[in-house]
């Protein structure tokens, strides 16, 4: 995926989260959840130390299964709890960013799959069907295959999109 459909999750997450607050709290939720979206692909640094893709740490592997999203969204709720938020809520929300793309990429018509189900299996997988164009690595995304990919990327997320951004009535003060 181009990342367009990741952030929309992100700041989706993030809207629901924290819809009635402050500006400011409210864009801090979507920048956290949308980079806890994007986080799984970090896995790219593999390419540097010439780990394969298709090694269980390369590209669309540990980072992209449900045990790492599980991992991280409960270290993320005991920080939560530890400084006063909702731990569980926040936990929740975490793994649903972090999971969500794995199983976004398993959407896409290219590459090799997402170990969704790391360490118990090293198999790759895909949906059952692959509505979304594969992402063009690096520079590539600057070609028109990358643009392609970016504008059907937006409009698939486009209702994600409205609803994070949509304007609220008015934010309620702060407790």
């Amino acid at each position: 995926m181009a990342s367009i459909g990741h952030v929309a999750v992100g700041m989706l997450l993030g809207r629901y989260e924290r819809g009635t607050s402050s500006t400011g709290r409210l864009l801090a939720s979507m920048a956290f959840f949308s980079a806890l979206s994007l986080s799984p692909d970090a896995d790219v640094i593999a390419f540097v130390f010439r780990i394969p893709y298709e090694a269980p740490w390369g590209h669309r592997g540990a980072t992209h299964s449900f045990v790492f999203a599980a991992l991280v969204a409960l270290a993320i709720g005991l920080l939560a709890r530890a400084v006063r938020f909702p731990a569980l809520r926040t936990g929740g929300l975490a793994f649903i960013a972090l999971a969500s793309h794995g199983l976004l990429d398993s959407l896409t018509d290219g590459g090799l799959g997402a170990a969704l189900l790391w360490p118990f299996s090293n198999e790759r997988f895909f949906a059952p069907v692959q509505p979304l164009p594969v992402a063009p690595i690096g520079a590539g995304m600057l070609s028109p295959r990358g643009l392609y990919v970016v504008v059907v990327e937006f409009v698939v997320f486009l209702p994600f999109w409205v609803y994070a951004l949509w304007p609220r009535r008015r934010a309620l003060p702060e407790s």
